[in-house]
């Protein structure tokens, strides 16, 4: 193999692929991305048997062929090479080392042997559909906080996508929660959802991807099975195994008669929740919330240090209430409003709290209350 490409190229290409690869791997091949040039394209994949991602980027190819090299040391090198240069990759006669060679920079890395190489995109996808990269980004960016990190309930570790009838309209709905607060968020059901297997997208899959959104103006072909998810977006494709297990009836945790309802102001809130939590501890972060007519009182206790009160004037007309919230949680969902108000509705202090963005009619969030 022997091919020239600009540097910009590769590091951009190079950048989305190598950061599948896990840093420590028992099994060589898995530490490798393997390059395939013919025609005028490099093609890279880079996977951990869970994730695969692939993208092609232009190049001259003066000999076509394939081989793997270290993926996190190729891209070091790459990043490290002055802007605007072109990069020569070539391989020896053997086939066991590949020159990197740029300007008067020259690099000789050990080849392992693509045939090694596995492929995770073997199977057939049964359903598939295109979606605005801005609507698949909002549904994972609304929902992708309260995925679990708990590796016993390995079903919560991931966005639950499905579809869903609501209000006489097909939505395509994702649900993440890890038991202590729950986000939801939908979009219009792109055609070719329809009937779809509710699936559980990893979290390593779902940050993944997230970084892969970046351009808007993109359409995202989704292909999906049982078993797996394929992601085309522009010249990369993402293939992923999905969780096998059963999400659990969210809708059952979704409080439906929650009567007393407190507006906020969004920005002003979040501030006043960081401010006071300043002084929690690490372990218990509980703010209480002490509402009365239109004004809330957020107190925290730490008996280790001290305690902090700050007054927020607020929309509320129901019966005095006092009630706790871990700080942190109140924060990751405030940071996913985009309106300027959010409305909270209340039952009392051990019941699920239910959380809409007055901005964002297709989303919601419900958070456990703490004892405090």
């Amino acid at each position: 193999m022997r091919i020239t490409l600009e540097r910009s190229n590769l590091l951009k290409s190079l950048n989305h692929v190598h950061r599948v690869v896990e840093r420590r791997n028992t099994i060589p091949i898995l530490s490798n991305v393997l390059l395939r040039s013919d025609g005028a394209s490099l093609e890279m994949k880079a996977t951990d048997l869970d994730l695969e991602i692939t993208e092609a980027t232009p190049a001259q190819v003066e000999q076509a062929g394939a081989t793997t090299v270290p993926a996190h040391l190729l891209y070091d090198i790459v990043r490290k090479l002055p802007d605007g240069a072109e990069v020569l990759l070539a391989t020896n006669a053997e086939g066991t080392a590949m020159t990197v060679a740029s300007g008067r920079s020259k690099f000789s890395l050990q080849c392992l042997p693509q045939s090694d190489f596995p492929d995770l995109t073997a199977g057939s996808f049964s359903h598939s559909f295109r979606l605005k990269a801005t609507d698949l980004k909002m549904l994972i960016d609304r929902t992708q906080f309260a995925i679990s990190t708990e590796e016993t309930r390995y079903y919560l570790n991931g966005i639950f996508m499905h579809t869903v009838e609501n209000k006489g309209q097909l939505k395509l709905r994702a649900v993440a929660t890890d038991g202590h607060r729950l986000a939801r968020a939908d979009v219009e059901a792109p055609a070719g959802s329809e009937g779809m297997p509710g699936i559980i997208i990893p979290r390593k899959t779902v940050s993944e991807l997230q970084k892969l959104l970046d351009n808007p103006d993109i359409v995202v072909t989704v292909e999906v099975s049982d078993a797996k998810i394929r992601l085309t977006i522009g010249s990369i494709i993402m293939t992923s195994k999905l969780i096998d297990g059963t999400f659990p009836d969210y809708q059952r945790v979704i409080p439906a008669n929650n009567e007393k309802e407190l507006r906020v102001d969004c920005q002003s809130f979040a501030q006043a929740v960081d401010r006071v939590s300043t002084i929690s501890s690490e372990r218990g972060r509980a703010v209480k919330l002490a509402l009365t007519d239109g004004q809330m009182t957020l107190t925290v206790n730490n008996p280790d240090s001290g305690s902090a009160t700050e007054e927020l004037p607020v929309g509320y007309e129901s019966d005095p209430l006092e009630i706790g919230f871990n700080a942190k949680y109140l924060l990751d969902i405030t940071a996913q409003l985009t309106g300027n108000d959010a409305v909270f509705m209340l039952a009392d202090p051990g019941s699920p709290t239910l959380v809409r963005d007055l901005a964002a009619e297709d989303a919601l969030y419900v958070l456990m209350p703490m004892r405090v």
